[in-house]
């Protein structure tokens, strides 16, 4: 027996679908003739249903064959018999995406008859594994997604109840083309990881930071999404590109809620100052009785007498005058009602609060936590993408 592949995986239900070129060849010892005696005819092409075939079934296959059967089989004048076919086949093939994309997958077909016992039928390899792997290769033409590595096949027999079968089992290795998924997916988050790190650059003293990160960590969370509809549910272990999505998802998380932290500390700087501002504003413009005292203050009296007087009579009523200007003026300023003292007293120790506290402590104290995340951010991140290629790079894919 001879078997060709052309195989296409799909990871999310875990099936192989292969493309077999099957020939196989057994001797009747009933039939045969001396082409000598028959005008040199060494074999026929005679229909294959008068003729007995060995039955065949694939144990991992999970839809039947829709292809077409050849009709005919070739009989030799031996006695050996020679049937040719083509099968579509799909089936089952347990999956290991740990290193994903970089993965190496082994799928197996394991053929068998499905009444017959190892007397009746005993299935032999026809070549060795490197012919078959060079034939298969020669035969295959182009190649997508997977690359093919190799071919290994083996006969052992099967024991179910005492019952001995024959079985050949095609071992089909091969290698995942790994560039595209670099391309369209490991570089994209590894750009949009970038610009999480470019937005510290961008002001805190406005929303455009938060917003950009925001955006930036929701990119991530579509590539998850698209990651989640090529891997296959049934995966026994987490693979390690789902790791990278989730540790470059979390420290961007984590970056956003510094930013958001170090926007806090800020407006506790800028809300006291503004509140400041609204209550001198509503001081000045609300309290009529002290707005009358300050124009008392600012008041200015002068007085303009022109008359036939001397001049030395007009100063003395002049002196007079000022006199009893600054009399009325002395008791108007003992008239202040106590509301004004006490808002002069409570105006005096706020300013002396304010100017015992240190201006923008909370600015600085943010602007420093934003450095020091920086560089532990940045050293954390670069860790991590180490342990993640290495891992990568050495792990087993069982």
């Amino acid at each position: 027996m001879l078997t060709h592949f052309f195989c296409l995986q799909r990871e999310i239900d875990q099936t192989l679908v292969s493309y077999i070129w099957i020939y196989m060849r057994w001797r009747d010892p009933d039939i045969h003739w001396n082409s000598d005696e028959f005008c040199g005819i060494t074999y026929l092409v005679l229909p294959a249903d008068l003729l007995w075939k060995p039955d065949l079934m694939i144990e991992e296959m999970r839809v039947k064959d829709k292809t077409p059967q050849s009709p005919f089989v070739t009989l030799h004048s031996d006695g050996n018999i020679e049937d040719e076919n083509y099968l579509t086949v799909v089936s089952t093939c347990k999956m290991q995406v740990y290193k994903f994309p970089f993965d190496v997958q082994n799928c197996s077909l394991s053929f068998k008859s499905i009444v017959y016992n190892d007397d009746g039928i005993t299935f032999d390899v026809i070549g060795t594994n490197e012919h078959l792997t060079k034939w298969t290769l020669e035969d295959m033409g182009n190649q997508y997604e997977w690359l093919f590595l190799n071919l290994t096949v083996n006969t052992t027999t099967l024991t179910i109840n005492n019952f001995n079968q024959s079985r050949i089992i095609y071992t089909i290795t091969m290698k995942r083309r790994s560039v595209l998924y670099i391309a369209n997916f490991l570089v994209p988050i590894l750009f949009f990881f970038c610009l999480d790190l470019a937005s510290f650059l961008i002001s805190d003293s406005g929303g455009e930071k938060l917003s950009f990160k925001v955006t930036v960590l929701l990119a991530v969370t579509v590539m998850q999404l698209i990651l989640n509809d090529i891997l296959p549910s049934s995966s026994e272990r987490i693979p390690l590109i789902a790791l990278f999505c989730i540790g470059i998802f979390g420290l961007m998380m984590i970056s956003l809620l510094e930013t958001i932290l170090v926007m806090y500390l800020i407006d506790r700087d800028s809300a006291p100052e503004e509140n400041q501002a609204d209550k001198g504003l509503s001081k000045d413009c609300g309290d009529k009785q002290g707005n009358y005292y300050v124009k008392k203050w600012t008041h200015c009296a002068s007085v303009c007498n022109v008359s036939d007087e001397p001049p030395s009579e007009v100063l003395s009523l002049g002196k007079e005058d000022k006199r009893s200007q600054l009399m009325e003026e002395s008791d108007s300023l003992e008239k202040l009602p106590d509301e004004l003292s006490e808002a002069v007293k409570a105006l005096s120790l706020l300013l002396s609060r304010k100017e015992e506290r240190t201006p923008d402590y909370w600015t600085r104290v943010a602007k420093k936590l934003d450095i020091i995340f920086f560089f532990v951010y940045v050293i954390v991140s670069a860790l991590f993408l180490v342990i993640i290629c290495s891992e990568w790079m050495n792990a087993n894919d069982e």
